[in-house]
Parts: structure tokens; sequence; C-alpha cells
């Protein structure tokens, strides 16, 4: 098992915003798409933050008591796929949900084995760049409206997208 992710942060408990519910969000290190208006641009950096050992972010995950799922984001998470495959399958052992955030599509982190492995367990990807001329508050968990949320369990199980409930849902209705 890798020993270390790099996180911008601690782990954050109590979040209702990256995701439904109350949930753990993991923010981690480190991003190639560098989207204009970006709200996390001190997650830029490979090199910035601090090197948590992956038993701990865990252990954080196994002591949770309220939360209902946990979110990856950043950064971006497929940076560090393979670090956090155990990450995700202790939240899954849990009974939580995972969702991830990521500037890749849904489309390009199947062609790369290694991404595909961490996205397939996820049950939720929101997935696109942000995209600043289409910055939209009234969305819920996505930023921009290209951006979308994908239901990866049904999308897998159909061979083609699904989206998720969430896709279209708005913060004001």
């Amino acid at each position: 098992m890798p020993d270390k992710v790099r996180l911008a942060g601690k782990c954050i408990q109590d979040s209702t915003v990256d995701g439904p519910g109350l949930r753990i969000v993991i923010w981690t290190q480190g991003c190639c798409h560098d989207c204009d208006g970006c709200h996390n641009p001190e997650t830029h950096d490979p090199d910035g933050g601090i090197a948590e050992n992956v038993e701990n972010i865990i252990g954080f995950i196994n002591n949770s008591k309220l939360q209902r799922g946990i979110t990856l984001s950043g950064g971006e998470p497929f940076l560090q796929a393979r670090q956090l495959m155990p990450v995700a399958d202790a939240a899954i052992k849990k009974g939580m949900n995972v969702w991830i955030y990521s500037g890749y599509t849904y489309e390009q982190l199947m062609e790369d084995d290694v991404k595909k492995a961490l996205l397939l367990k996820a049950d939720v990807l929101v997935d696109g760049l942000f995209v600043l001329a289409l910055k939209d508050t009234r969305l819920a968990f996505k930023g921009s409206k290209n951006q979308r949320i994908i239901d990866v369990k049904a999308s897998e199980k159909a061979g083609k997208i699904v989206l998720s409930r969430y896709d279209d849902f708005n913060m004001f209705i």
C-alpha cells in the first residue's frame, strides 16, 4: 500500500457543500489543470501541502461518527490515484459513499488503468474543468455549467454516462 498522500491541509469534517449530507473532505495537493478562477489555487503546487500517512487518513475515516461519505477533492485527486485507493476502500468498508471531484472527464479517466481503478471505487464523479465563463453559483455540488455529476456505478453498468440525480440540482429551487 502506498504510504503517503500529499494533502493541501488536514481532512475536514462536517462539510455539506462537497456532496450530499455530512461528509469528510480530503483536499489533495497538486493540480495540472490551472483553471482560471479556481477556488483552490493554493492546491496546484505538487510540492506544496503536507505528506500524510494513508493509515492516518484511514484512521480518521474509521473514527468518524456522523459523516455519510467522503469527498476526494483538491487539487486533482487522480494525480494520486494509487495512494487514494486504500482511502476509498476504507470509506466503502465503513458504508460511506465516495464522491470525487476532477478536472479530467469521465472518458479521460477511463483511458488510464490506474485512474480508472480509483474512479470505479467512486459512487459519484464531478468531472470537467472549471470554466469561469460558465460559473453558476446556483448549481449544487459543481461550479460551472459544463461540469457533470456522474453516477459512476450506473454508468459502468450501462456502458455509457449516466448523470446523477444531483446533476441539475439547483440551490435555489
